[in-house]
């Protein structure tokens, strides 16, 4: 015990502050539908009901991921073969993505 506190319920409570302050610490890179932009301050909406992220801008390229419909995503400006640049390694086609907000050129 500390200060008649059991230790168990002090770390408890420092687990949940440092929990806090990286929530706060990162609210800045957050927009307000939890997406990150990418590094032009692009938000893009899903509109297909299921769209696969690929490794390259290829649609024989390997499936790294998934995002449903209306899910927000951040992305870049570089468009190639009908895929918009999503990340290192993460493309989607970009007939499925809409402006949610930034800019998308």
């Amino acid at each position: 015990m500390i200060l008649g506190i059991p230790k168990r319920t002090l770390t408890i409570i420092a687990v949940l502050v440092g929990v806090g302050l990286i929530y706060v610490l990162g609210a800045d890179k957050r927009t307000s539908s939890g997406a990150t932009p990418g590094s032009t301050g692009c938000v893009m909406a899903v509109t297909a009901d299921v769209l696969n992220v690929r490794s390259a801008p290829d649609p024989n390229a390997g499936i790294v991921g998934k995002f449903k419909k209306d899910a927000q995503t951040g992305a870049e400006l570089d468009v190639q073969n009908g895929f918009r640049k999503l990340g290192d390694n993460k493309w989607a086609a970009a007939e499925f993505l809409k402006p949610a907000q930034g800019n998308c050129g």
